[in-house]
């Protein structure tokens, strides 16, 4: 049971932590007021409501199991590669898809996202 705690339940805790911590920093001091902005001319109120952050909780902790599972069959960089391509491109592609993707965005969202990926495989392959 200690065992399980230090080598799996900690590091999925501590990415996690580092995917939201990253997350909220990127999306509400960095880029929120383009999405504010986009949503305005789209007619729509951006959503930031608490169970918005709740809900971006639970992706935190989704991405940071994804990370941990696919440690355990690819390389670090094939690791981090793959889980920023199903992450983030494919949640880009389903925004661009749905018109609520705000331009520009990107420029700012792809290093950084690579940063937070990056830094949660990190934590989960120093620590598991």
């Amino acid at each position: 049971m200690m065992n399980f705690l230090k080598k799996t339940f900690l590091p999925v805790l501590l990415a996690t932590l580092w995917i939201s911590i990253s997350e909220f920093l990127r999306n509400e001091f960095l880029i929120k007021s383009y999405w504010v902005e986009h949503y305005r001319h789209l007619g729509l109120v951006f959503p930031s409501q608490p169970i918005n952050g709740a809900i971006w909780g639970i992706w935190s902790l989704s991405f940071a199991i994804v990370i941990f599972i696919v440690f355990k069959k690819f390389s670090f960089l094939q690791t981090v590669l793959f889980s920023w391509f199903v992450a983030f491109v494919l949640m880009w592609v389903v925004i661009w898809n749905l018109g609520v993707m705000p331009e520009g965005l990107l420029y700012a969202a792809i290093p950084l996202s690579l940063l937070e990926t990056f830094v949660a495989a990190l934590i989960i392959k120093k620590l598991s």
